[in-house]
């Protein structure tokens, strides 16, 4: 069995609707949707992993808050076993989304209901759950 390192951020924007969160479509395995993540390249922490994957997925440029971060493990279908890290970053300013169509089939910003009930994994409604708690505060 392998372990495999991903790191993310659970994305948002406030806006007068309050705080939007951006969900990511997947092109593979069963077309879920999650937040930008990635495996972890060597050399790299788990917060530069974060920026990379949100400017590879999406080409938003974003600063990784670390003084949020939220972590689940779990056992893939392959056998492997996956950590995922998570942080949150803002988007401040008006920035255009271009997906990697590679990897994502569409993105859509959410208020936290609609982005809960969206999220296709139990897992990652708990970390939204824990973000969100976080941002309210």
């Amino acid at each position: 069995m392998a372990l495999e390192i991903t790191s993310g951020a659970i994305v948002y924007q406030k806006n007068t609707a309050g705080i939007q969160y951006l969900l990511l479509q997947s092109t593979n395995r069963g077309n879920f949707w999650g937040f930008p993540k990635g495996h972890v390249e060597s050399g790299e922490t788990l917060s530069q992993t974060a920026r990379r994957e949100i400017m590879e997925e999406t080409q938003l440029d974003l600063l990784i808050n670390t003084d949020f971060k939220v972590a689940t493990e779990y056992d893939l279908p392959n056998g492997n076993h996956k950590q995922m890290t998570l942080y949150t970053a803002e988007v401040t300013a008006q920035q255009v989304i271009s997906l990697q169509a590679a990897e994502i089939k569409n993105a859509a910003w959410f208020n936290y209901d609609a982005a809960r009930t969206r999220l296709t994994y139990d897992n990652l409604k708990e970390l939204l759950d824990q973000a969100n708690q976080y941002l309210q505060n």
